[in-house]
């Protein structure tokens, strides 16, 4: 931020010496190019620590929701200001979970090695009674007397049990310990791995796991369309009624997702105010499902606001992209979401409005 002012203040007395207008013109696109930046730096955290990058990216996008042509030097310097330290604060915070997982997977490891180590110490006492065994065995066999080897081979069989019974209890002790301490972190990297997986805030799939999806789907040969969804005018839900309603539409907006689709689909969020849907499906399905969806989850919500109830109603524009013999995910990706900006021309000018029906939730 503050290189940006520095550009600024530049531009604009270099502009005055040749008698251009001042770079309060050029404002506007640089606010906007700096508040895509932010928008990509939250984008780039999901990828490096799903955990942990939602936060980052909601905090990155509320600074860029500040960004406005009346924003003042001071503000920008306050502002980039409040990044460093958003920034700084989620790296201190990454590094701590990568610490962490790195400890668990080495407990695992010092596990396995304790029990080896252990199957080791028990082996060796337990090598060490049968050889004394086979010692009083061999002095057996130099006895003449049938009463004294008859009770040394007593002796001699009972000290054998009681080795192998001891062997075999400490080895399934041993086993049954070993067993009980990697199961137990074996779920809590399951579960770390399934908290990684999910958007923080609708509790559906992130856009990374989504993306792994879609390269296995393709990689599988399975059918495959992708339907990308972005609310219209949703930037309006958080300019008037503030953040904190806008995320409750988008949890309720998800959770109607679930409702409607269907088992075999897989829904996630995209980021922002836009979701993504896989089909496993031909084309002409999949259209069929997406005028299910605009039926039955574009509509009328209410939330609850500071003051009370607040009804909204959300359209969503949709994209639908079939994947094709040797088509990249990127390529598929960028299909469904050139149709889904499309509709949402559409929208604009006022034609699309009509194509959808509401239905009140409370």
């Amino acid at each position: 931020m503050i290189s940006l002012k520095k550009y600024l203040d530049e531009a604009e007395n270099f502009g005055r010496s040749l008698g251009k207008p001042d770079a309060k013109e050029v404002l506007p696109a640089a606010l906007e190019a700096y508040r895509a930046a932010l928008m990509e730096m939250g984008c780039c955290s999901l990828d490096v620590c799903p955990g942990l990058g939602g936060e980052l990216q909601q905090s990155l996008k509320l600074i860029g929701e500040r960004l406005c042509p009346e924003i003042t030097c001071d503000d920008v310097q306050a502002t980039g200001k409040d990044v460093q330290e958003k920034l700084h604060a989620w790296g201190v915070r990454a590094a701590k979970h990568g610490q962490q997982s790195t400890r668990e997977i080495k407990e695992i490891l010092i596990t396995m090695a304790r029990t080896a180590e252990s199957v080791g110490q028990r082996d060796q006492r337990c090598a060490t009674q049968i050889d004394e065994v086979t010692t009083q065995l061999q002095k057996i066999a130099t006895l003449d007397d049938l009463t004294q080897i008859r009770s040394s081979l007593k002796r001699s069989a009972a000290a054998l049990k009681t080795s192998i019974d001891k062997m075999a209890a400490e080895g399934k002790a041993a086993v049954e310990q070993a067993r009980a301490e990697i199961t137990g972190y074996q779920e809590k990297l399951e579960k770390a791995e399934e908290i990684a997986s999910r958007d923080a805030l609708t509790g559906l799939r992130s856009r990374l796991w989504m993306e792994r999806q879609i390269d296995y789907w393709i990689a599988e040969r399975r059918p495959l369309c992708v339907a990308m969804l972005d609310l219209n005018e949703f930037k309006k839900v958080n300019d008037v009624h503030g953040h904190l309603v806008g995320d409750d539409v988008l949890k309720h907006f998800g959770d109607e997702l679930k409702l409607v689709c269907r088992s075999s689909d897989v829904i996630g969020r995209w980021g922002g105010d836009e979701f993504i849907i896989l089909l496993d499906c031909d084309l002409k399905e999949a259209q069929a499902q997406a005028r299910r969806l605009t039926e039955w989850v574009c509509g009328d919500y209410t939330v609850h606001g500071k003051t009370g109830p607040v009804k909204l109603r959300l359209v969503a524009s949709i994209g639908l992209a079939e994947h094709q013999a040797e088509e990249t995910m990127n390529e598929l990706l960028e299909r469904a979401d050139k149709e889904m900006y499309e509709q949402k021309a559409l929208f604009k000018e006022g034609r699309g409005a009509g194509q959808r029906s509401s239905r009140l939730r409370a």
